[in-house]
C-alpha cells in the first residue's frame, strides 16, 4: 500500500475528476506490476496494473488506495477487470464514497469470492485524498489559498510591486503547486494589474484550468479562461459540476480575504520570505476586518514546515466552519 500511495501521488493533476489513485499486483512468484490512474477516459489503476501483468494476474494479490469502481462510467468497471483477471485478494486502503460505489464494489468482489481486506493505511490515504474526498461529500472543491509574504507579514510593498519576494526555488515548487491543481482562481483586478498566465512554466506539469473571478481584459495572457462571478460559495458549486476537485486560489489580499472570511478555505499554503518590509505602509496578506477577540483567531494544524530554497514553505490545514472532516 505504501508503494500504491507512491503511485497515486505521481499520477495527481492529471485524473480529474477522478480521483488519483494507485495500484499494485503481486503476482504468485512475487513479480509485481505498478499503476496509476490515468487522464479521463483512459484506464483506472487497477486496469493498468492488470494489463501489464495479463495472465500473471490470475491469483495475484492487488493493493489499491480506493476501492474498486463497479459502475459503468467513462471506463468499464475496475471490479469486472479484477474478476474476469481471476486475482485472489485486493487489499483496499479507503471505501470510495462516490455514491456510484461506497462499498458496492467491495461487496461485489467478495460476492465473486475474492478475498477482501479493508483499511490499509486508511489514514494517510485519506490525507492524500482529502481534496477528492471534500469534493464528493460536498459537491466542491477543495479551496487552497496560497500566499507568499515577508518575515514581517506583508505579501506586497506599498507600491503594489511584489515580484518577486520568494527566491526561484520557491517559484518552483508553486509551480508543482499550480501541477497539481485542476483550476488556478485570480481575480478580475490581478488579472488587470498583473497581467499574469498563470501557467506551470518551472517544472515538468500539466497546466491547470485558469479561472477568472470577473472579466477578464480580451487582451489578458491568462486566456483562455472561464470567467466566472457572483458569491463565492455558489462559484465554488459550479467549478464543482464542472469537475473542479483541487482548486489554487492566488488572488490578491481581496480575494484571499473574502475567501478566508467565509471559512471556505480548506488549506493555506504560505511562502516565507527572509526578508521585511519594515514599516506598516507594506500590504499585509489580508484586507479589511481580521478577528476582533483572541478567542476568534482561527485555528488549524500546521501539516509541513520545510525549507525551499532559501525560504521557507508552510502549509496549513484547517476545517473551515461549512466543511464537514468526518473520516479525514
Amino acid at each position: 500500500m505504501e508503494r500504491a500511495l507512491v503511485n497515486a501521488d505521481a499520477v495527481r493533476g492529471s485524473t480529474a475528476p477522478n480521483p488519483w489513485v494507485g495500484a499494485v499486483l503481486q503476482t504468485l512468484d512475487g513479480e509485481i506490476f505498478e499503476g496509476g490512474t490515468q487522464p479521463v477516459g483512459e484506464d483506472h489503476a487497477e486496469r493498468v496494473a492488470i494489463k501489464m501483468a495479463a495472465a500473471k494476474a490470475k491469483g495475484a494479490t492487488v493493493a489499491t488506495t480506493l476501492e474498486p469502481c463497479c459502475h459503468q462510467g467513462r471506463t468499464a468497471p475496475c471490479t469486472e477487470a479484477l474478476i474476469e483477471a481471476q486475482v485472489a485478494r485486493v487489499v483496499v486502503g479507503l471505501t470510495d464514497p462516490d455514491e456510484n460505489v461506497n462499498g458496492q464494489g467491495i461487496a461485489d468482489l467478495r460476492k465473486a469470492g475474492i478475498e477482501v481486506i479493508e483499511g490499509v493505511l486508511e489514514e494517510k490515504v485519506a490525507e492524500q485524498l482529502a481534496p477528492y474526498l471534500h469534493h464528493r461529500r460536498t459537491g466542491k472543491p477543495w479551496v487552497v489559498l496560497k500566499m507568499a509574504l515577508t518575515l514581517d507579514g506583508r505579501s506586497s510593498a506599498a507600491d503594489g510591486s511584489s515580484q518577486w519576494i520568494t527566491g526561484e526555488a520557491a517559484r518552483a515548487d508553486a509551480h508543482l503547486l499550480r501541477a497539481r491543481c485542476d483550476g488556478i482562481l485570480v481575480g478580475a483586478q490581478t488579472v488587470r494589474s498583473d497581467n499574469p498566465s498563470l501557467t506551470v512554466r518551472h517544472v515538468t506539469g500539466k497546466d491547470p484550468i485558469r479561472i477568472v473571478l470577473g472579466i477578464a481584459p480580451p487582451d489578458a495572457a491568462i486566456h483562455p479562461c472561464w470567467e466566472v462571478d457572483g458569491d463565492f460559495e455558489k462559484v465554488l458549486q459550479l467549478l464543482g459540476e464542472r469537475g473542479i476537485v483541487d482548486l489554487l486560489v492566488e488572488g490578491g489580499a481581496n480575494v484571499a480575504s473574502n475567501v478566508h472570511r467565509a471559512g471556505l478555505v480548506n488549506e493555506y499554503v504560505f511562502y516565507l520570505a527572509p526578508a521585511l518590509m519594515g514599516g506598516d505602509d507594506g500590504r499585509p496578506l489580508f484586507t479589511g476586518a481580521g478577528a476582533p477577540t483572541i478567542g476568534d483567531l482561527r485555528r488549524g494544524r500546521i501539516t509541513s514546515a520545510r525549507m525551499v530554497g532559501e525560504d521557507v514553505r508552510i502549509d496549513l490545514r484547517m476545517a473551515a466552519p461549512n466543511t464537514s472532516t468526518e473520516g479525514i
